[in-house]
């Protein structure tokens, strides 16, 4: 598969997957709008980057996969267990923190092994990068 394709496999799979865990974790958050407000504008910039993925993907005459069912359900399983107990919003926090640091991960392994990725992809995948890099540190202050 092509390097560039594969890189906008994975910022849409992260992108997608940031989407779904706010989704998920959005009718735990109680009384904390401050908090409520951070994961709406945090779904908002996913969007935004889902968008530009999608555009993307038309150079490389494909289309984004969808998440698979697997990946969604052990996305949820996850969230609830963890918020079984303590459904605070450090712990909601904390848990939208450990997926971030997880897409910021893959992203800097793409970057540091795709040294000849085409610019508007490395671009994108960069901005991703950063996205995810800010997102955990307005998340750090609900922690």
């Amino acid at each position: 598969m092509d390097k560039n394709l594969e890189a906008l496999k994975e910022v849409c799979k992260g992108v997608k997957m940031g989407m779904d865990a706010i989704e998920y974790v959005e009718d735990k958050v109680k009384d904390d709008t401050e908090f409520k407000n951070a994961i709406k504008h945090e779904y908002s910039m996913y969007n935004n980057i889902y968008d530009k993925v999608k555009d993307s993907y038309s150079n490389y005459g494909d289309a984004p996969d969808e998440i698979s069912f697997k990946d969604k359900a052990f996305l949820w399983y996850g969230i609830q267990v963890n918020t079984i107990k303590d459904d605070t919003t450090s712990k909601i926090a904390e848990l939208l923190v450990q997926g971030t640091n997880m897409g910021i991960i893959e992203g800097r392994r793409i970057l540091n092994n795709n040294e000849k990725l085409d610019t508007d992809v490395d671009k994108l995948l960069n901005d991703f990068v950063d996205f995810q890099e800010q997102s955990v540190e307005r998340l750090k202050k609900f922690l």
